[in-house]
């Protein structure tokens, strides 16, 4: 009796999730495709600043992070990731921020889906898409 009692009180520990384990199902994520823009604020305990998941119809604005790495996970559709260059006309929109209409001199990357990227601080990236076309993408913003 005392032995079955024993397997009664650890068999719901069996098989159970380790602390800090988190998973997100690909149904989830193509859910949160339908949003704009979701953001995953439980992901700052894995070591990301912020998690982001984009999903766009139009061509987005160039960006530069001065401390934060980029690093993007393609989950469906298709795009343009113009990378390194210069950002003319650039402002600052937030602090450590600065957005641009375009992007001079860059590098060319087709993108698509299980695609991943990794952009450094100080790095300009733009993402274009061809009219009709969209594109959604997972970003875990790094402090570097």
């Amino acid at each position: 009796m005392r032995k079955l009692i024993g397997l009664l009180l650890i068999a719901p520990l069996l098989g159970s999730e380790p602390a800090g384990y988190k998973y997100w199902s690909a149904s989830e994520l193509k859910s949160y495709a339908k949003s704009a823009r979701t953001s995953f604020p439980d992901l700052a305990k894995f070591g990301a600043d912020r998690a982001v998941m984009a999903h766009r119809t139009v061509s987005g604005s160039a960006e530069l992070h001065e401390n934060e790495a980029d690093l993007m996970v393609v989950v469906s559709g298709a795009g343009t990731l113009i990378v390194g260059g210069t950002m003319p006309h650039a402002k600052t929109t937030a602090r450590g921020e600065l957005r641009g209409p375009s992007i001079q001199g860059g590098a060319r990357q087709n993108l698509s889906p299980g695609d991943i990227v990794h952009i450094p601080p100080e790095t300009p990236h733009q993402v274009l898409l061809d009219p009709g076309a969209q594109i959604t993408y997972f970003v875990l913003k790094v402090k570097e």
